[in-house]
């Protein structure tokens, strides 16, 4: 017992060490040219700056002094609006991000912001096995491959060292699920509320997902006890109308994007986008995945087992898989529907990262039950590692940036890879042609695994419940 104790500890390590050093690369690769943080990471450093010396949200003697040029060398695309007569300017994002990084930018500035954002990424790693293992007991070493070969491959490394609030959620998402799987002790109500209460304050983006959340834990407490789910309740909507009132008299309005210099005067919401078109945005369901420059598989082909992983979830309906598969679902929704567009100033992949360790935890259980898979898979991922790596190295040496023209990058590997993928901002004939063609193929191998789990004897999950105990059996 000591000996796999041990292998099990030894395990986790090496996967929050290799995680953790595949995104120290990009801490100083350039975002864009003359600068090595763009769009809203300058934002977010400067706030992390004023809470650390100021102990306030207002960063316009910040700005005044320009104390951005570490990591932003040129003009800085202020994003804020006077919100009072002393000319205070508020970041229009929610704050809790910054206060995350605030000690480390207190230590070491701006790297050590970014090597925090590097911790946390590592950990997103660790929670994602701890997930598969202690919940639904999959093997160590398998999963912990599976997982180290997505963390270690965009979009995931990326939010591993750029300075957004997606890597943070992913791991609150994480806790709050590895917590409120397990049972609804007192102590992890605590955790999983913590968790939820989280995801508003890194960014009022993250509401459907924390809803979805929120919903099951008071499902699953209401079951064992009513006392709890009632008290949990009441926590939760104290907490979301401190979240309204604390945005009122500090933002001037419901969301933070009051005090943004684009959705004003009223028009906050307009977030969304002023003419929203739901049924123009349904294609971006299969764009995210598999459009030519930000869908997922695009750099990282692996994902493209994604389909097939929930329609296996789906099927076996157990109330752990209704959960994850609900959460994916919601955030996917929310990326397709509400986000204002796919195609953004940052890296492929970020409206959706918050839920992206929840599919790949899937995967690793694909994996798992569908054995020759794991090849495919690792040989994917290393193909979306050399990819990541080729344009860190050319953003390092000036060749290329991260966030401006990416897709234009050199590797011959990427441009062969995405002449088989559409451009869903061009759009034409061919690129219809190609997305059906790729809408069939996936919608095929969804519908046979899930054939395939229905109609099959479950030789594995059997062969679980003669060695597992009971109270652990996630089936």
């Amino acid at each position: 017992m000591k000996n796999k104790l041990k292998s099990s500890k030894s395990i986790f390590a090496f996967l929050m060490i290799i995680t953790f050093l595949a995104a120290l690369p990009a801490i100083g690769a350039r975002a864009t040219y003359g600068a090595r943080t763009t769009a809203d990471e300058p934002q977010y450093l400067l706030t992390a700056l004023s809470i650390a010396e100021d102990f306030d949200l207002d960063i316009s003697d910040e700005i005044a002094d320009r104390r951005f040029t570490p990591w932003h060398e040129i003009n800085l695309n202020q994003q804020t609006i006077a919100l009072n007569e002393t000319n205070q300017r508020i970041s229009p994002h929610d704050p809790l991000l910054p206060v995350l990084l605030a000690p480390a930018m207190a230590i070491g500035g701006w790297t050590s912001a970014k090597i925090f954002l590097a911790m946390i990424s590592s950990a997103s790693a660790a929670m994602t096995l701890a997930l598969v293992t202690k919940r639904w007991q999959l093997s160590p070493m398998p999963a912990a491959l599976v997982i180290a070969a997505f963390f270690c491959s965009p979009p995931l490394v990326s939010y591993g060292s750029q300075v957004y609030p997606e890597m943070p959620a992913a791991l609150a998402v994480l806790i709050g699920t590895f917590a409120i799987t397990s049972s609804t002790t007192g102590k992890n109500l605590a955790i999983a509320s913590i968790a939820i209460v989280s995801l508003p304050w890194l960014s009022v983006k993250y509401v459907p997902v924390a809803a979805v959340l929120a919903l099951f834990t008071l499902w699953q407490t209401w079951h064992s006890s009513k006392k709890r789910a009632l008290s949990t309740a009441l926590f939760l909507a104290i907490n979301g109308l401190i979240f309204l009132v604390v945005h009122q008299r500090i933002y001037g309005g419901w969301t933070v994007y009051a005090s943004g210099d684009h959705f004003v005067n009223g028009k906050e919401f307009e977030v969304v986008g002023e003419y929203w078109n739901p049924l123009g945005r349904t294609r971006r369901i299969i764009g995210l995945l598999i459009d030519r420059g930000f869908g997922l598989a695009a750099w990282a082909p692996a994902f493209l087992f994604a389909p097939a992983a929930l329609a296996l979830a789906y099927a076996r309906k157990h109330k752990d898989s209704f959960l994850v598969v609900s959460l994916i679902s919601v955030g996917w929704a929310n990326a397709t529907w509400v986000a204002l567009t796919m195609h953004g100033w940052w890296w492929p992949g970020r409206q959706v990262v918050v839920v992206l360790p929840l599919l790949v935890a899937l995967i690793a259980s694909l994996a798992e039950r569908h054995q020759k898979l794991m090849k495919p898979i690792l040989l994917a991922s290393l193909l979306s590692m050399s990819s990541w790596f080729w344009l860190v190295l050319e953003a390092s040496t000036g060749r290329k940036t991260l966030i401006f023209d990416f897709q234009q990058t050199s590797n011959p590997a990427f441009k062969i890879w995405r002449l088989l993928l559409p451009d869903h901002q061009r759009m034409n004939l061919l690129d219809i042609t190609i997305t059906t063609i790729w809408l069939a193929a996936i919608l095929f191998t969804t519908w046979l695994t899930y054939r395939t789990w229905i109609t099959s004897p479950k030789k594995a999950d059997a062969l679980a419940r003669d060695t597992v105990p009971k109270d652990h059996l996630v089936d």
